[in-house]
C-alpha cells in the first residue's frame, strides 16, 4: 500500500481531530486537542502527534497541555514515530497500545434493507445502555458524557452520519458512525457496535454495508481495528485489509509511573 495513502488518512484523521475539538492548542511535531465538557473522554482530550518530535520531551509536553486532567493520552499517526517514543513513553508510566489502520479493497454490497440515518438524540438511549455494559463501575457523569461527545464529532468532517438499524420494536441494535470528506475523497467508518442485547441478528453487517454505499464516491474507505481483538477478522473476511498502525499511549488516574 503506497505511502501517501497512509498519509491521506494520518492526515483526514488529523483534521477531525482538530475540527471536533474545542480548543486547539499548537505543540512541537503535533496538537492538543480539548474539549472541557468531555473531560472524561481520552478521544476528546490528547495530544495528536504528526510529526517527529522528541520523544524525551514527550511526557512533559504532555503534562504541560495535558495537566489540568486526570488522565493523560498520545496518539502518534506515524508507525514509525510511534514505535520510537514507546521506550520512553512506557518508562514515564504510559500503557501502549496500537491501532491497525484498515482499508476497504472489496466490491460495496447492496444490503436487502438499509440502516438508517438517524439524528443524535435517536442514538441516545441505545448507546448510554451499551456504555453500562461496558463500564459498570463508572460514575454516572462519566457515562454521559461518553454518550454526548458524539455531539462534537458532528463538527470532524464536511458530513457525519450516525447510521442504525431497528429491532421490530423500534429499539436501535446496532449502530455506526461514518465520516465523510467527498473533495478529499476519503471515509472513515468509526464505532461499528451492536448492543449485547441484539447479536447474531446480521444487524452489524447491514450497518457496515450500508456506510460503504453512503461512502461509494470515496475512492478510500478506513476504519481503525484492534489488532489482537475478532473484529479485525471480522473486517477482514468484509473486504478489509490491514495496511498499516498507529500508536496510543495513556496514562490514567492512579497509574504509576515507574
Amino acid at each position: 500500500m503506497p505511502v501517501e495513502v497512509l498519509q491521506r488518512i494520518a492526515d483526514f484523521r488529523l483534521a477531525f481531530a482538530r475540527r471536533q475539538a474545542a480548543v486547539v492548542e499548537e505543540v512541537a511535531g503535533g496538537v492538543a486537542v480539548l474539549d472541557p465538557r468531555y473531560a472524561a473522554s481520552y478521544e476528546n482530550n490528547q495530544l495528536v502527534v504528526d510529526g517527529a518530535p522528541d520523544p524525551d520531551g514527550l511526557p512533559a509536553l504532555a503534562d504541560s497541555v495535558l495537566g489540568h486532567l486526570k488522565h493523560r493520552r498520545i496518539t502518534v499517526l506515524d508507525d514509525v514515530v510511534g514505535g520510537g517514543c514507546a521506550s520512553v513513553l512506557t518508562a514515564a508510566g504510559y500503557g501502549h497500545e496500537t491501532e491497525l489502520v484498515m482499508a476497504y479493497a472489496g466490491n460495496v454490497g447492496r444490503p436487502e434493507e438499509p440502516a438508517r440515518t438517524v439524528r443524535l438524540g435517536e442514538l441516545r438511549d441505545a448507546v448510554v445502555r451499551q456504555l453500562r455494559v461496558w463500564m459498570p463501575r463508572a460514575e454516572e457523569h462519566v457515562v454521559q458524557q461518553f454518550a454526548d461527545r458524539r455531539a462534537a464529532r458532528l463538527r470532524g468532517a464536511d458530513e457525519v452520519r450516525f447510521l442504525a438499524v431497528r429491532d421490530a420494536d423500534g429499539v436501535v441494535g446496532s449502530w455506526a458512525d461514518l465520516y465523510l470528506d467527498a473533495v478529499r475523497g476519503v471515509a472513515q467508518i468509526e464505532d461499528v457496535v451492536t448492543a449485547d442485547t441484539h447479536v447474531r441478528r446480521g444487524y452489524a453487517d447491514t450497518v457496515l454495508a450500508t456506510a460503504l454505499q453512503h461512502a461509494e464516491g470515496c475512492g478510500l474507505v478506513f476504519l481503525l481495528a484492534d489488532p489482537g481483538d475478532w473484529p479485525r477478522q471480522w473486517y477482514a473476511r468484509r473486504g478489509f485489509v490491514a495496511i498499516g498502525r498507529s500508536h496510543v499511549f495513556t496514562r490514567a488516574p492512579g497509574q504509576s509511573r515507574r
